[in-house]
């Protein structure tokens, strides 16, 4: 700010003196010591206050330092990494996504950057009988179990869940423009259905939280009613259970009433201005029965469309519970979506981001394999979400145990996200994650619609041909035995080899060695496991003796 104050001085210095009619050599004078005293009154500034020790032992010189830091993460992401080291997405993923988005193949000339002897390296391989290049529509997989009346067929690469709020208006308008054209399912987010959503007429998925906004009460809690007209919306396909989040997941979220406008408090269903919180845990439901039973209302309350919930695993117990739930009830979602703690948000604390919750490729798997373990994997289809952005990235977790797959941060470069990681700022440089007006004007939807179309379309295409490489006819052939990973330098090993695989209905009989305890302690009527409850009232004997 010190900065901009001296440079603004010297130019309206400049200004009056041309005005006053002062020759530019007398000018620069002016200028110059204007610039003086300027500099003169930041260091005074600088040796007297106590925030910053560095502007205090270096004053003047030392804001040279905050300077470095402003312009470092653009620096290094222009100039100093290589194509494929940078984070959360490299330059070869980004570049892909833009170049797909722009209707191009995404080619690349003179072999793979990526170094194929590492530790971690995946791949899959192909077949000396390889299919031709697929044509016609794209795969579909129906979402809906024996007590959904309206199902739908999901693509394989959706938007995965980004509310309006946190996104731009233009940006919730083009990504719904997209999916209208190119017939993929778009996630409102948590922030429900606003007049954009509903805007371009694409397919929805709407999304209920534990604010349940557009579904609440004034006192916070699920209106059936309000859920019921908007659920019932012809736009909406199928109704998504938001029981926790991979970025964040265990906390809920806040919304600051500054940025809760007209247009926003519509969608919410909050008073304007007003500050809104996400709990951490829904009020509607508290344990793994109370969920399964408000699965079956809100399938009822929305006219039989498919509903289900999207998890980040934690506790296996917790999901176990879950299945045993299932069983208890006789009843199931009609799809679960697997949400990666690698998955992103507009603002989460860096401890969340880093280090809670499990990662998309183990939790794809223990869901798959719970699933199959209590006999329910034919009537509950999977998605996954977590940095999904290429063609190989949805064969990888369909292998895995995936049905479908969603996206959120490969759209957004679909609209022209450049990963500036402004997004908690309200200053995004390209109009997406922003509600500033003048900012979001720099996408144009009518453009960035057909982006979100043809960088979908191109990237479900890849995926196909892959399979198509593979010797295989479609999806449903995918399978652990053909994704290969390299545990060593001089060892690679298929999924099948590397992780344990349960039979059907393999859990209610006889659990493996690893799933004993696990299976043993989850409860269908509490979150809370069976040892856990016995230790709480121990201690509480205790306590009380």
């Amino acid at each position: 700010m010190k900065r901009v104050l001296v440079v603004g001085a010297v130019l309206i210095a400049g200004v009056a003196a041309v005005a006053a009619g002062i020759g530019w050599r007398q000018w620069w004078l002016v200028a110059v010591g204007t610039a003086i005293v300027g500099a003169s009154f930041i260091g005074f500034h600088d040796l007297m206050q106590a925030h910053h020790s560095i502007t205090r032992n270096y004053p003047i010189i030392g804001h040279m330092r905050f300077l470095l830091e402003e312009i470092r993460p653009e620096i290094r992401q222009y100039f100093v990494e290589s194509n494929t080291e940078g984070k959360p997405y490299d330059r070869e993923t980004r570049d892909l996504v833009y170049d797909r988005a722009k209707g191009n193949h995404g080619e690349e000339p003179f072999g793979t950057q990526r170094d194929v002897q590492a530790v971690g390296y995946e791949f899959v391989a192909h077949s000396l009988r390889a299919k031709p290049k697929p044509d016609g529509p794209q795969p579909r997989v129906r979402l809906g179990g024996p007590k959904c009346t309206q199902p739908y067929d999901i693509a394989l690469l959706n938007v995965s869940a980004m509310s309006f709020g946190s996104m731009s208006a233009n940006a919730i308008e083009a990504l719904n423009g997209g999916a209208a054209l190119g017939g993929f399912a778009h996630d409102t987010g948590e922030g429900s259905i606003s007049r954009y959503h509903l805007k371009r007429g694409g397919d929805l998925i709407m999304e209920v939280a534990s604010g349940y906004f557009g579904c609440r009460t004034p006192e916070g809690r699920f209106d059936p009613d309000k859920f019921a007209e908007r659920a019932r919306l012809e736009q909406v396909k199928a109704i998504n259970i938001k029981v926790s989040q991979g970025a964040k997941p265990g906390l809920g979220g806040l919304l600051p009433g500054s940025k809760v406008n007209a247009e926003v408090a519509e969608a919410r269903g909050v008073p304007i201005g007003t500050t809104v919180v996400s709990p951490p845990v829904h009020s509607a439901f508290t344990t793994p029965l109370e969920l399964i039973d408000f699965i079956d209302q809100l399938r009822e309350l929305s006219g039989g469309k498919p509903v289900g919930f999207k998890i980040c695993i934690g506790s296996r117990r917790e999901f176990l519970a879950i299945a045993k739930a299932m069983l208890e009830r006789d009843s199931a979602p009609d799809f679960i979506i697997v949400d990666g703690s690698e998955g992103g948000t507009g603002a989460g604390p860096v401890e969340f981001e880093d280090h809670v919750g499990m990662p998309l490729t183990e939790g794809l798997m223990f869901v798959h394999n719970t699933l199959v373990g209590v006999g329910l994997r034919d009537r509950v289809k999977i998605g996954a979400s977590g940095k999904v952005a290429t063609g190989i990235d949805i064969v990888k977790r369909i292998c895995q145990g995936a049905d479908f797959t969603l996206a959120a941060r490969a759209m957004m470069f679909a609209i022209g996200c450049i990963q500036a990681q402004k997004c908690h700022t309200n200053t995004c440089p390209v109009g997406v994650a922003t509600q500033d007006p003048s900012r979001a004007r720099a996408l144009v939807v009518t453009d960035k619609m057909h982006r979100v179309f043809q960088y979908q379309d191109k990237t479900v295409n890849s995926a196909r041909q892959i399979v198509a490489s593979m010797g295989l006819d479609d999806f449903g052939q995918l399978n652990p035995r053909k994704l290969f990973r390299r545990v060593d330098p001089q060892v690679t090993k298929t999924y099948q080899d590397l992780f344990e695989w349960l039979d059907s209905g393999q859990l209610l009989t006889d659990p493996p060695e690893s799933w004993q305890r696990d299976w043993r302690e989850a409860v269908a009527d509490t979150f809370e496991p069976d040892s856990h409850r016995g230790e709480s009232q121990r201690a509480m004997g205790r306590s009380i003796d």
